[in-house]
């Protein structure tokens, strides 16, 4: 049996973490801005991680030249791309 020899003896580390670069990430974009979150959250907790309210956010997943819409527990999945669009509204007089 082979054994790897540790990245790290301190922490005991049996595997070469990915460079910095290959790590894996999803973009959401709104407006002229764009943020970067972990693939395996589901969206609504990543609107609440850059700071957006769910409720007043449309999110559409491209896949190529096409979108579709998602809902707030879709799970996110690296190299997804996810269009924001804030929802606005006005009252009735």
């Amino acid at each position: 049996m082979i054994h790897e020899k540790p990245v790290d003896a301190r922490l005991g580390l049996r595997y070469n973490p990915p460079p910095k670069e290959t790590l894996m990430t999803v973009k959401l974009i709104l407006r002229d801005k764009e943020y970067k979150v972990k693939p395996g959250m589901a969206l609504r907790d990543s609107l609440l991680k850059i700071g957006l309210l769910p409720e007043a956010t449309l999110a559409i997943r491209y896949d190529g030249s096409e979108g579709q819409m998602i809902t707030e527990d879709e799970i996110l999945h690296d190299g997804d791309v996810i269009k924001l669009v804030a929802v606005i509204s006005g009252g009735v007089r």
